[in-house]
């Protein structure tokens, strides 16, 4: 194996697993913790609830997984010149010895490489977003039976899926470069790691507030689409649904090339350097803002502002930003703010009820989320016990919701949901 990988131009096989196997093969176990290795393998081969050859799917994933100047081309759909084209043939060719690569030939792992190749994973389905991508993207490399094919199935997964992280998950976070570990470390301030444990709901399944979902659905198709559209704010009371739409767009419009990346508002020192590293991939991002509002004394919003729109730089085309608040000017006013005479020593007080404002301007898309009313909130919760195949007499069914509503507070799609899932214990 190790002949195969040392002629890789384009691919990088460094703190991998396939590096581990490599020097397995040289009898370098004392450089490898063989139990260890197998272990994260198996546990890679579990956690994507692999069906087959592990083996096979791990150089799948690897491929996949790999960004290089050839996969980026590829992604970005560029015209890929012939030099890089021969690179990436002759790298195929040895990824290909790699993917059909006899374990049996590393003596430690002889009496398992049965296991290896007909792996069961305790799950039925993983939660990562890819894994179904990945197994079919495996089973074509091993219909391949020539390097020609096998290049030809790795240039069309690039081209209709993307490459590394950015292209297979879809979500992220933010995390500051010094709290990373060592490996994962690069010139820039912040990292992006994916998050792969996700609310698998969709659009279809949020109940209610059809004006309000039909509003964001029709701003970012049209992002997708490359039109010009609009940073939105979606605010309104608590438990209405406006983080639960944003959620659901992930999951609606995955497979179009929509990702996310969500920011607290601490890390707003980060976003010129998040756009930096995703201003050339060929998706499309939202910038998740959740719960957006800001005191009196916090004065990172007018950074924010000037990100937003006002600043030198420009966001690039496949960036907007979406927010969410239950404030409907995310600043907090005060009644003295609308008073160009007070007992304070600023002059003009409308003038900081205008910079105050000038924040959600900057929104082009503000969709608000009332609280329901009784018979919408009834409504909602019919809905969601007939989806939970929960059968009651409605007087019944509603006298207990109001009650449950009253308890706690409030009525919202929230509450609904919570009082249905009682009904299911």
């Amino acid at each position: 194996m190790q002949n195969y990988t040392q002629k890789l131009k384009l691919y990088d096989i460094t703190n991998t697993i396939l590096e581990r196997f490599v020097k397995l093969s040289q009898g370098k176990t004392e450089e490898v913790n063989l139990n260890n290795t197998l272990g994260d393998l198996l546990d890679f081969a579990n956690s994507h609830a692999v069906k087959g050859n592990c083996w096979h799917y791990y150089i799948a994933y690897f491929i996949a997984s790999d960004v290089n100047a050839f996969s980026l081309a590829y992604e970005r759909r560029e015209k890929v010149q012939s030099s890089l084209l021969q690179f990436a043939y002759d790298d195929c060719r040895n990824l290909m010895d790699i993917f059909n690569y006899n374990l049996s030939n590393i003596k430690p792992l002889s009496d398992c490489v049965n296991l290896l190749t007909n792996f069961t994973s305790t799950l039925q389905k993983s939660q990562k977003p890819y894994a179904e991508l990945i197994a079919d993207f495996t089973k074509k490399l091993e219909d391949a039976h020539s390097t020609q094919s096998f290049l030809d199935c790795v240039t069309e997964f690039y081209r209709v899926y993307g490459v590394g992280e950015l292209g297979l998950n879809k979500a992220f976070r933010v995390v500051a470069k010094e709290s990373l570990p060592q490996k994962k470390v690069t010139h820039h301030a912040s990292q992006l790691l994916p998050i792969t444990s996700m609310d698998s709901k969709r659009l279809s399944d949020l109940v209610g507030y059809e004006l309000q979902k039909q509003k964001v659905v029709q701003n970012t198709e049209a992002f997708l689409m490359g039109k010009k559209a609009n940073n939105a704010l979606l605010y309104g009371d608590m438990g209405t649904g406006k983080s639960s739409t944003i959620k659901a767009l992930i999951n609606e419009y995955y497979d179009k090339g929509l990702r996310v990346i969500e920011i607290y508002k601490h890390q707003f020192m980060y976003i010129s350097d998040i756009i930096s590293q995703i201003a050339s991939r060929n998706y499309k991002y939202i910038l998740y803002l959740d719960d957006l509002s800001f005191d009196d004394f916090e004065v990172e919003y007018k950074y924010f502002k000037a990100i937003i729109d006002g600043g030198l730089e420009v966001k690039p085309d496949n960036v907007l930003i979406y927010a969410t608040s239950n404030r409907r000017h995310i600043i907090k006013e005060n009644y003295s703010d609308g008073n160009d005479r007070s007992a304070d020593d600023e002059l003009h007080k409308s003038d900081t009820k205008n910079e105050k404002l000038s924040l959600v301007a900057r929104f082009g898309l503000s969709v608000y989320y009332p609280s329901p009313d009784q018979q919408q909130f009834l409504n909602i919760v019919h809905e969601l016990a007939k989806r939970a195949n929960i059968f009651m007499d409605t007087e019944q069914l509603d006298k207990q919701a109001l009650t449950w509503a009253m308890r706690n507070g409030a009525k919202s799609g929230r509450m609904a949901e919570q009082f249905v899932n009682t009904l299911l214990h």
